[in-house]
């Protein structure tokens, strides 16, 4: 009884936060299903009294989009082939600085650095070390320049330049700049959790595994990766789900045109449809991309309840 009396004061402090979450997540949800079912919905024809036929014909002007199916490769490429790439780095420097005593406190906060900057000044930076300038061919030989700081290196190591995204840069050195870019930026998030739960794995395992001489490789696949199987899960799953969300590191690097080849994800063609007032067509592209992190979800979920060991 004295519980329920005084539940009126939990509602009072949870107010605010539900009042937020009504106004900045719950309408703006609902108002997205709402216009991607009203076909060539406007938002300002709206205001001054246009009404709009209900159905799914935005869902099919975004399908039918001329480069929606490049736009979805691209964002699908970033997913598949960064979330696996940083996860395994992120796994190994993690293990690396949970055995490092010294400094370690220092190099949390190196490694965690880039998680606190703004994506587009790293991506300016990113655009900066890999770009050529006066890039031009003469006799068949490639010249320029400058070749940018990652060029020298390789030069550096007698390999040949690459024109990674200029004017007559190809689609695969587009999407390579992109991918480093993306897992170089994914690591500090994943780093600081899988050493969250280095830290929490009960030492009497690995004081075992010493005594019977057990070699590192297999105390990292058979005691450490099983043991810190929940955290990989959610790195894995958030990962996806940030990566499907990619487009501010795409405007640092190439800025507002996306690159020579068009570098431009989901995200990128709903913020392209809604500086041309198509909300309907911005709204439907949402949904879809909603949809897509919905089933990947699902299916990383599907996979962890067989992998995950709690």
């Amino acid at each position: 009884m004295v519980e329920s009396k005084q539940q009126w004061k939990a509602w009072l402090y949870l107010a605010p936060a539900i009042l937020l979450l009504l106004v900045f997540t719950v309408w703006p949800i609902i108002n997205t299903v709402s216009m991607a079912f009203q076909e060539d919905y406007c938002a300002q024809r709206a205001l001054m009294g246009e009404t709009y036929e209900i159905g799914i014909e935005n869902f099919k002007k975004v399908l039918d989009y001329g480069n929606f199916v490049d736009y979805l490769t691209n964002t699908m490429i970033l997913c598949v082939a960064t979330v696996p790439i940083s996860t395994i780095l992120a796994l190994l420097i993690a293990v690396a600085l949970n055995s490092i005593k010294t400094l370690q406190k220092g190099l949390q906060t190196i490694f965690f650095l880039p998680y606190v900057t703004n994506s587009i000044a790293i991506g300016m930076v990113f655009a900066a070390m890999f770009n050529v300038i006066g890039f031009r061919k003469a006799g068949g030989e490639a010249l320029a320049d400058s070749w940018g700081i990652i060029n020298n290196v390789i030069m550096f190591f007698g390999g040949k330049p690459v024109d990674w995204i200029g004017a007559n840069s190809s689609l695969a050195a587009n999407r390579f700049v992109v991918m480093v870019y993306s897992v170089w930026n994914a690591l500090p998030f994943k780093i600081l959790i899988l050493l969250g739960g280095l830290q929490s794995i009960n030492k009497q395992y690995y004081d075992a595994a010493r005594v019977d001489g057990t070699p590192r490789a297999r105390v990292l696949t058979k005691i450490t990766i099983p043991l810190l199987s929940p955290m990989l899960a959610y790195v894995v799953i958030t990962g996806f789900i940030g990566g499907f969300k990619e487009y501010s590191s795409i405007v640092g690097i190439f800025g507002d045109t996306m690159g020579p080849n068009d570098m431009n994800t989901m995200v990128g063609y709903i913020y392209k449809a809604l500086s041309t007032q198509k909300q309907g067509a911005a709204s439907a592209a949402a949904l879809i991309l909603f949809g897509i992190i919905l089933v990947v979800t699902l299916i990383n979920l599907r996979v962890s309840k067989k992998r995950v060991h709690y």
